[in-house]
């Protein structure tokens, strides 16, 4: 999946010469956390995070303190040369920053110009439909030798049981480095005969328990 497909693609954004007083009324109107910081040519200068403005204007500060903090203008306090990513990278890549990085939002950008913009929140969404975690199902997790052939055994007994797969994710076995974990979502609300008969056929099935399923 590409950033394109998930990316905001109508940012709000604000120029270097606004100011806190209008970053915090438009992040309040909008209801957003991040606000990019534009050129009049859509360039990207910076980021500004309501974490940033919390950070400015602590609660300790007297009224008249506050007052002039709120007409500071954004460069100020922006984040300057931000991380940014290309629409055409994938939704991996992304999440590798965002994990790498630790950023709650990355501009989009395509020939210097601002085209979209993509936060944390977005890839929540977009981890949850590409597992299908919104849909009725289930969820298998086995533990599997690590080698070639194995998915297509376990999926080879899910279609003798016309079970549709929605994802399969894959993770390390904390118990032993040559086994992994298949982590499979499934679309049917019960499972228990297909979890018999791959318990039958060898597989060690971790969950879930079902009353009179013996793992």
């Amino acid at each position: 999946m590409l950033v394109e497909q998930i990316m905001n693609n109508k940012p709000y954004t604000l120029e270097a010469h606004h100011t806190i007083r209008d970053a915090m009324r438009l992040m309040r109107e909008k209801k957003i956390r991040h606000i990019p910081i534009v050129t009049p040519n859509r360039e990207v200068i910076g980021v500004v995070t309501q974490r940033d403005l919390k950070e400015a204007m602590p609660s300790s500060l007297e009224s008249a303190e506050r007052d002039r903090l709120f007409d500071v203008t954004v460069d100020q306090f922006m984040i300057k040369s931000p991380i940014m990513a290309h629409p055409l990278d994938t939704v991996e890549d992304l999440a590798l920053i965002f994990y790498d990085a630790k950023v709650g939002c990355l501009p989009i950008i395509s020939n210097n110009e601002l085209v979209g913009i993509v936060t944390t929140t977005d890839m929540l969404y977009t981890y949850v439909e590409l597992t299908g975690a919104h849909k009725p199902g289930s969820k298998l997790e086995i533990r599997v030798e690590d080698t070639p052939g194995v998915l297509a055994h376990i999926t080879k007994i899910m279609a003798d049981h016309k079970t549709n797969v929605q994802s399969v994710l894959v993770y390390p076995d904390d118990k032993s480095t040559t086994h992994r974990v298949l982590s499979i979502r499934i679309q049917t609300v019960n499972p228990i005969e297909l979890i018999e008969d791959l318990i039958k056929h060898g597989f060690d099935v971790l969950g879930p328990a079902f009353p009179g399923v013996e793992f």
